[in-house]
């Protein structure tokens, strides 16, 4: 088989879900993030997660991809407590702040993955595996000279589609509009996608407003909402 060229080349070089700003610590999240982490941690490598062993039950699956400080992530959880969720954070502060949420809340549904969601995507899920995936909020790079090293591009796009089962959905938001046109024009290109609304979607109920989000929206700011589906079979495949 031919290599694809470079530009659909996914490594952690090629498209990284993240930026490397630590900030600082609490001693409340440290003291989470290296008592919880043996448990509810799964390490990186390059071999495909086994869910059924590692929550101890099957159930369909959810990847949230950057979720920050974690609330909306233990949220989601708890609401939905017939799913299992992954979460992958690269950031100490935000791992170990939804580390302190697991453990206040007693959260049994919910696993965090601290690497390059790339390289999780690609190397330890199987396709045809999620249920859903959530992109909240990801880091917008407003100059246009970085819009390049934005999350949502189509090498990305096709990997998460490949790893969706059919029905399964792909929701991304964003508070910024030229990203939520990016987006849009992105994801509409995939094949294996198709969107449930006619353009931008209704914000989900099982999404929820951030104090952020509901001071923006006071202030007249915009959020954006997007809900594509894996197609069945075949079809947009061509």
């Amino acid at each position: 088989m031919n290599d694809p060229p470079d530009s659909m080349r996914l490594t952690s070089q090629s498209i990284r879900s993240f930026v490397l700003r630590q900030g600082r610590m609490s001693p409340a999240q440290a003291r989470h993030l290296e008592r919880m982490m043996p448990s509810v941690g799964i390490a990186y490598e390059p071999a495909p997660i086994d869910a059924v062993a590692l929550f101890g039950r099957q159930v369909p699956l959810v990847l949230e991809i950057g979720f920050g400080m974690g609330a909306a992530t233990a949220e989601i959880a708890q609401a939905r407590p017939a799913e299992d969720f992954i979460g992958i954070e690269v950031h100490g502060p935000g791992v170990g702040n939804l580390c302190k949420l697991i453990d206040e809340r007693g959260i049994a549904n919910l696993r965090i993955v601290q690497h390059d969601a790339v390289e999780v995507l690609r190397d330890m899920i199987p396709p045809a595996t999620l249920a859903g995936v959530h992109v909240f909020f990801p880091d917008p790079w407003p100059k246009k000279r970085h819009h390049k090293r934005r999350l949502v591009q189509p090498p990305l796009v096709r990997l998460v589609a490949e790893r969706l089962i059919p029905g399964g959905y792909l929701h991304c938001a964003t508070d910024w509009q030229d990203y939520a046109d990016q987006m849009l024009s992105v994801l509409s290109a995939e094949p294996l996608l198709e969107n449930t609304s006619a353009g931008f979607a209704p914000r989900p109920g099982y999404r929820p407003l951030t104090k952020f989000e509901a001071r923006g929206i006071r202030l007249g700011h915009g959020v954006w909402d997007l809900l594509f589906r894996r197609v069945d079979g075949g079809r947009g495949a061509g």
